[in-house]
């Protein structure tokens, strides 16, 4: 079989990874007041800081709609592809993917998976998928089988320096907010059963937190999957980056360090100075 994977464009993967395992990205909607942008497209995240700053209220994100999605897998399936496996972030967060999901009824071979989790967790999943594929051996629906068996090993986390986005975005109150500010904490987010919840906190520079949060994550899950780690992040200062990347070559066996920056719909939720280590956790060879 031919088989096409697409991902919404919360999977923050690069361009060159999606030419690299023939990945289509399938971009949300980002509103700027009135002003309609298309995720990837025609909006950064730059203009996303410069648009909280200037009106102190966050950009609202929108879904892919059932007549887009329509459209653009009409097009995959006309380009002469048997079949299309597509990626959504997790149905606890956005609609997008029920709106995808629902046309698996007219499109024969359509498959159509939640994540259960964000960013480059989903481009984890994504990336095994297209693996598979270049296998030659499996059918469309044995590879959603073995993707849905390993998702809940996607693991996805991040730590944020300010919750200045949170707040604005009626996900923590003013009292954490001052309290978080007056304590310098910086809190981890986890992505656990397709829901963000908050992880360990950490206190103190940025950059120190970081360290701690990277080395909590690798004794947390101290049996990776050692083909690649993802290093995700918003806008955040490159020796911090610089960092991460070290740690992991010198204290880590993952044979691929991939660093990529957060699209504008993840950008819009969290705001700068966030950085992730995102990595499958079930071992090696689950293929």
């Amino acid at each position: 079989m031919k088989i096409k994977i697409t991902v919404d464009s919360t999977a923050d993967l690069t361009p060159e990874l999606c030419e690299k395992y023939n990945i289509t990205v399938i971009p949300l909607c980002v509103n700027l007041g009135e002003d309609v942008y298309i995720d990837g497209v025609d909006i950064t995240p730059d203009m996303i800081y410069d648009y909280v700053a200037k009106n102190k209220k966050l950009p609202k994100t929108s879904a892919v709609n059932s007549e887009k999605y329509r459209e653009e897998f009409e097009k995959i399936f006309a380009e002469g592809y048997d079949a299309i496996i597509h990626f959504n972030l997790s149905s606890e967060m956005s609609i997008t993917h029920q709106n995808a999901k629902m046309l698996m009824e007219d499109f024969k071979n359509l498959y159509v998976i939640d994540s259960q989790t964000l960013s480059t967790g989903t481009a984890l999943q994504a990336i095994y998928a297209s693996e598979l594929v270049q296998e030659n051996k499996y059918t469309a629906k044995e590879i959603v089988e073995k993707v849905e068996a390993r998702k809940e090993f996607a693991q996805a986390s991040f730590i944020l320096d300010k919750l200045e986005y949170l707040y604005r975005g009626g996900r923590c109150n003013a009292l954490v907010l001052f309290g978080a500010n007056l304590l310098k904490i910086k809190p981890s987010i986890e992505v656990h059963n397709g829901k963000m919840g908050v992880g360990k906190k950490y206190f103190g520079k940025f950059e120190n937190c970081v360290e701690k949060y990277v080395k909590d994550i690798l004794a947390t899950y101290p049996n990776p999957d050692t083909s690649r780690v993802f290093i995700t992040h918003t806008k955040i200062d490159k020796k911090i980056v610089d960092f991460v990347k070290d740690y992991l070559k010198q204290n880590t066996k993952f044979e691929e360090i991939i660093e990529t920056t957060a699209g504008s719909t993840i950008t819009s939720h969290c705001g700068s100075n966030t950085i992730g280590v995102l990595f499958y956790t079930d071992g090696k060879d689950k293929k």
